[in-house]
């Protein structure tokens, strides 16, 4: 048994090392400073809504409409990254998501800050099928799962990032100038112009489909039960993450009552020494476990994390310590839900599946997630509303895994999508 653990690990060691290094890199960066826009309105809240006086269920509501309108549009983007190329649209969203969220510093009321979102969050988040399309098909498949895996610690670097930026910049200067942070990235769509590779799997693909016949092979009764699985699973368990995540910042002030600087570094160390939870969620999807066993687990040991920093932790070094182990599993399962999701699909079909039954399900469960969240804190207050919306949909979506088909590592990509459907 050692023996064969050893080899396994020496052939993945090679696949590595034969990995497209360069383009992963820029995907990775791309994704991580999607992710540090998109997290800078989070550590913002608390001052917006005094700034602009809104409620937190205002708040709610703004966040989840703009959300869902959002995720809508990053659906017809993810089709165009199927039809026109996945790097060609992260140009788009390079380009356009820093523009969008550095225009959140000039809005006037709560109607515009929830246009601006929207439009913030599908130009951002388009680059999460993108760059998980442009991944899964270049590298290679036995290490395919823990690239794909590796990809999403873009979320947690982009949140410990934003925590730098936001920590000074709001005590010194307030909300409006934290949001003009994102020009600073916009010279880095040069570097994917010129440096990124679109995959030649996907450069030599037959006849393109229009938005409507792709979801309709989406939805084709054949996969229809699957599709349905992954979708729900994704919604719940992002009603449960989203909604929480969102406002962790503003619990820690409200609830916990640190100051906004001290809630900002609490979350973002949390989420720097949670990228240790997508690595080992994707070695061990990749190389110990099946990618839909290990999402079980993680899931599931999040759900329980989540209860356990929401009672069981009073002082301020505890709280970072329970809330780095949860979020080695809270969100630790993106590292193999990802992989999974985009290897079961054609390449034809990839992005497009990715953004219906990742990305729009993940905007739909933000845009519900908040909503939940602050009517129940003003029903039963902070540590029940976390309880009841964050720890119970996210250990259910957990379980709606066991509902589908593990798939072997190590295969192709193409031939993972033929053995998902069989």
């Amino acid at each position: 048994m050692a023996t064969a653990a050893a080899q396994t690990m020496g052939t993945v060691w090679r696949a590595l090392r034969s990995a497209p290094k360069a383009s992963f890199v820029i995907c990775l960066v791309a994704y991580s400073l999607s992710q540090l826009d998109l997290a800078l309105f989070a550590y913002a809240v608390p001052s917006i809504r005094k700034d602009l006086d809104i409620p937190l269920s205002t708040m709610g509501v703004i966040v989840g409409v703009s959300y869902a309108l959002g995720g809508a549009l990053m659906v017809w983007l993810a089709h165009l990254a199927d039809s026109l190329g996945r790097k060609t649209v992260l140009m788009w969203g390079t380009v356009g998501a820093p523009l969008s969220v550095a225009a959140t510093a000039i809005v006037p009321n709560a109607i515009a800050l929830g246009g601006i979102r929207a439009l913030s969050i599908a130009l951002g988040g388009i680059s999460y099928p993108a760059t998980g399309a442009l991944v899964t098909e270049a590298a290679p498949a036995r290490v395919r799962g823990i690239m794909a895996g590796l990809l999403q610690t873009g979320y947690p670097i982009g949140w410990f990032a934003a925590a730098m930026f936001a920590a000074p910049l709001l005590t010194l200067y307030g909300w409006r100038a934290l949001f003009l942070v994102a020009l600073l990235w916009l010279p880095f769509v040069f570097v994917i112009r010129h440096k990124l590779v679109e995959p030649e799997r996907k450069m030599t693909e037959g006849p393109k489909q229009s938005l409507r016949a792709a979801i309709g092979e989406l939805l084709n009764p054949q996969h229809l039960p699957r599709v349905i699985t992954l979708f729900v699973a994704q919604f719940l368990f992002v009603v449960a993450y989203g909604g929480v995540s969102i406002f962790f910042p503003t619990y820690f002030v409200e609830q916990r009552h640190l100051e906004i600087g001290s809630s900002a570094y609490l979350v973002g160390i949390g989420n720097a020494v949670g990228i240790l939870g997508y690595a080992l969620a994707a070695f061990t999807g990749e190389v110990l476990l099946t990618r839909r066993t290990t999402v079980v687990i993680w899931t599931l040991l999040g759900a329980t994390l989540l209860l356990f920093m929401v009672w069981g932790t009073q002082n301020y070094v505890p709280t970072i310590a329970a809330f780095a182990v949860m979020s080695m599993f809270f969100s630790g399962t993106a590292a193999v839900k990802f992989a999974y999701v985009a290897e079961i699909f054609p390449s034809h079909l990839r992005a497009t599946a990715l953004a219906f039954c990742g990305s729009l399900a993940v905007n739909l469960g933000i845009g519900v997630g908040p909503i939940l969240v602050t009517t129940a804190v003003e029903r039963v207050g902070w540590n029940t509303a976390l309880s009841l919306v964050g720890a119970i949909p996210m250990a259910c979506a957990g379980l709606l895994y066991l509902f589908l088909k593990p798939i072997p590592s190590g295969l192709d990509v193409d031939e993972a999508a033929r053995q998902a459907w069989k």
